[in-house]
């Protein structure tokens, strides 16, 4: 009985050390378990489901592999990737969650999150992010030729690498109170959550009683996951790329 946890991979053609080495993953870790949730920025940018480049397809003939070896594959939005929709993810195998998302792992209710919404300090980004969430938006931005799409992902990447490199790393960290807010407003006591790149497990309080936050990290340098089992308690891991 496992369920495994990853996010924040940025898959992209300029990376394929990354697309290796998540494809090794799958082959080692993932065929046969119980599920396996990719918790957002799965990939490095996407423009709409209609794309369909070789590297898409790659991924989601392995995720489709991996589903029929009986794996239920669970994907969520991230800050790159928010535009992954319904079509890719039937061609995966995959479900599209709800950012958040309550599930029960063998008995204990988890918050699910990509995380930047946690980054309440950032009001830039907040405001962005809402944009970029809002459905008109996106009907308007997938309504546009591909070729623009795909200009438009090239300038909002360049300019949010300009705007990060200028901001002090606490701002672009969750807020703790935000934290404890989402999991009371949720009544869970574990949050499981990507986004900031800072994989590690924080013992907190929420609710009135002890309460875990568990990040999981980047594939920049090294493959990250988290592995839950029944009985157990949560283990983060990683190695090498």
């Amino acid at each position: 009985m496992t369920t495994l946890f990853i996010s924040d991979l940025h898959l992209e053609e300029s990376r394929p050390d990354i697309t290796d080495a998540f494809l090794e993953f799958l082959k080692d870790k993932a065929y046969g378990i119980d599920s396996l949730y990719i918790l957002g920025d799965f990939f490095e940018a996407w423009i709409g489901d209609d794309e369909r480049t070789p590297l898409q397809e790659q991924v989601a003939e392995a995720l489709r592999a991996v589903n029929e070896s009986g794996t239920q594959i669970f994907l969520m939005h991230g800050n790159r990737d928010f535009l992954i929709g319904h079509e890719f993810c039937s061609r995966a195998g995959a479900t599209l969650l709800d950012d958040p998302t309550v599930v029960d792992l063998y008995g204990t209710s988890s918050l699910l999150m990509h995380g930047d919404s946690l980054c309440t300090r950032d009001v830039e980004y907040q405001k962005f992010r809402a944009n970029m969430r809002n459905p008109q938006w996106q009907q308007m931005i997938l309504q546009r030729p591909l070729a623009d799409r795909q200009q438009v992902a090239r300038q909002l990447r360049e300019i949010s690498m300009a705007k990060n490199q200028g901001k002090q790393e606490s701002i672009m960290d969750v807020t703790p109170e935000e934290v404890v807010r989402e999991l009371e407003a949720h009544g869970v006591q574990r949050m499981i959550h990507g986004h900031t790149h800072r994989p590690a497990k924080h013992d907190i309080e929420a609710n009135g009683k002890p309460a875990q936050r568990i990040v999981l990290g980047d594939w920049h340098t090294h493959v990250w996951w988290l592995t839950v089992e029944e009985g157990k308690d949560p283990v983060l891991e990683s190695y090498p790329l």
